[in-house]
């Protein structure tokens, strides 16, 4: 153990004793010695060291979905915009059925806000953006629980589910938009337990599977579900895109979720579980974001009935809504 290091363990017992307290209270002392302010420098250090290194790293700030994305607002995305593939080509007897059958068309007025969307999926990640080095690390402070900044290169980027050192690399199928919607997932109040709860699956022993990995397939299946026009039933009657792919994410990654959990998946059966839901979600975006808001409203409303009831005394388990309970599906047979 380095010296900062032992000092900062030293420090941690103190606060624990309540014997650093005093430091956040104005001194009305007209002397101070030298020594308590040494260990007020080495105590604001604290939040700042880096484990295993001792050495010290600066602490950004968390950034909010609505910060991020205002950096793409108002960046010019013409190079990438000339690059968009917004919808399917289709010709033949192909358009006139899908004409006939398919979704409804986007409505003209939300094509700008669509077209950002699938610039941001091919935005590429920026080592120079100070914003996308922050939403990095909040997406890896929120679900991991620490306050301290991490190396931008690292084996602990696979602890959240990434597949090696380097997140940016995991990114090329979806781009800036891979880490846009896990940053929506995390920092939005009404769904952070839940991310937090499939990130705790994830690490389960033989449950486990790449939590940031499966969201950027979450994220292609959301793409491909906009530019097939599967949302536009949905983003017309709410006028808008990004929040309507940011619940659909949220809500498909649910669905997933469900399965896995409750059908005992591990990472063997992912392929086949990702085409099931791939297929499933398309079919019936609406109801899986009703079932996600069904989940979250009670999930609220249990969280309330626990703080109104007396102390020691259970309101009621969180519910888990079961597969089964959006719509039958065929039994799938494992192979080994």
């Amino acid at each position: 153990m380095t010296e900062v290091e032992k000092t900062v363990a030293a420090l941690m017992v103190l606060q624990a004793n309540g014997l650093l307290s005093d430091f956040n209270k104005p001194v009305q002392e007209k002397e101070v010695s030298e020594d308590v302010l040494r260990a007020q420098e080495e105590w604001d250090a604290v939040e700042t060291v880096q484990p295993g290194t001792g050495s010290l790293q600066n602490q950004s700030s968390l950034i909010s979905f609505n910060e991020a994305l205002a950096f793409f607002q108002t960046k010019d995305l013409s190079e990438y915009m000339m690059k968009i593939k917004p919808t399917v080509q289709r010709s033949g007897f192909t358009a006139l059925c899908h004409w006939l059958f398919g979704p409804p068309r986007l409505q003209h007025s939300l094509h700008e806000e669509r077209n950002l969307v699938f610039a941001m999926g091919l935005y590429p990640f920026d080592n120079t953006e100070e914003t996308h080095m922050r939403v990095l690390q909040t997406v890896y402070k929120r679900l991991t629980g620490t306050k301290l900044d991490c190396p931008r290169y690292g084996g602990h980027w696979e602890q959240i589910g990434f597949q090696g050192s380097d997140p940016a690399t995991d990114l090329r199928g979806t781009g800036f938009l891979g880490l846009m919607q896990v940053l929506y997932f995390v920092m939005e109040p009404r769904t952070l337990s839940l991310a937090r709860d499939i990130y705790k699956l994830s690490l389960h022993e033989t449950q486990n599977f790449p939590f940031c990995v499966m969201s950027i397939n979450i994220t292609r299946i959301a793409l491909q579900a906009l530019r097939e026009g599967n949302l536009s039933k949905e983003c017309n009657r709410r006028q808008q895109i990004i929040a309507v792919i940011n619940d659909f994410y949220v809500a498909t990654f649910f669905h997933l979720y469900q399965i896995w959990k409750s059908q005992h998946k591990t990472i063997a059966d992912s392929g086949y579980v990702i085409q099931d839901v791939t297929t499933f979600v398309n079919k019936n975006p609406r109801a899986v974001i009703r079932e996600l808001e069904r989940y979250l409203s009670e999930k609220r409303a249990n969280a309330i009935g626990q703080m109104d009831s007396p102390r020691g005394v259970s309101a009621g388990k969180d519910s888990f809504v079961g597969v089964c309970d959006l719509e039958p599906e065929e039994e799938e047979v494992d192979l080994v």
